[in-house]
Formats: structure tokens, sequence, C-alpha cells
């Protein structure tokens, strides 16, 4: 909102500069609309394009955690073993960006690398694994 205000104000002061008898290649008059003009317009633009790259960075994050929590779901229904195939397949992306997300899971230590006789990469996902176990849980104290 203030970006678009300091754009209007720029803008009115553009107008005011156009209708007004100052000569504009008078050098007062040239600091005067950088001043009045040009500053305001580019902090306006620099406010607005900000404003935009924090809303993308933020639906960025949101993709990548929406993506992430469902390979936790498939995670759970495959018993914790996935490839990247199974992650595009089951979740309509990309290979290179279903395995950019596997990655910083791994990264995150979310989930480990394995690999098959055959050279195939498999990720693994140990809390996954383990769901079955969770029948088993008994008390802290019980033990």
């Amino acid at each position: 909102m203030i970006g678009t205000g300091l754009l209007a104000l720029a803008a009115l002061m553009l107008v005011g500069f156009l209708r007004s008898d100052l000569r504009l290649a008078a050098l007062a008059t040239i600091g005067a609309l950088l001043v009045a003009v040009v500053l305001p317009a580019v902090a306006g633009i620099a406010l607005i394009r900000g404003i935009g790259a924090a809303a993308q960075a933020r639906r960025d994050s949101l993709r990548q955690q929406t993506i992430e929590a469902e390979v936790m779901k498939l995670a759970i229904q495959q018993k914790g073993k996935l490839t990247t195939l199974e992650v595009a397949t089951a979740l309509a992306l990309q290979q290179d960006e279903t395995k950019r997300a596997l990655d910083a899971m791994v990264e995150r230590e979310i989930a480990d690398i394995e690999i098959t006789d055959d050279g195939v990469i498999v990720y693994t996902f140990d809390a996954a694994k383990r769901l079955g176990a969770k029948d088993t849980s008994r008390g802290i104290l019980d033990a």
C-alpha cells in the first residue's frame, strides 16, 4: 500500500511539473524533478517488488511443505521406502522437482538414501517404517 502511494505521489508530482511554467532544462528543475518524482517512484517500485518477492517466498515454502507432507503420507503407505519415480508419479511432479524435495528431506535427516543391487536409489523414512510398532507402546512408568 505504501509503494502504491509513493507511485501515486510521483505521478501527481510529474503532472504538476509538466503543467508548471518551469524550464525543464534548468539544473534546479532537474534536481527537483529527481527528488519529487524519480525518488518516490523508485522507492514505490522497490517496495512493491519486495513485497511480491516475500509473497513468492511464502508460496514456495508452503508448496515445499505440502510436497513433503504428501511424500510422508506416501512413505507410510509404502512402508518407509520410496523411489523418485514413485513420488513423481503419485504426486504428479517433474522428476527434478521430486529429486530436489527428497534430497532436501535427506539433508534435514528426515530420510536416508539406500541403493539397490540394480542401482536404483531408494529413499527410506525410518519414522514411517516404525509406525507399525505403535501398537506395542506403553506408558513410560510401565517399563
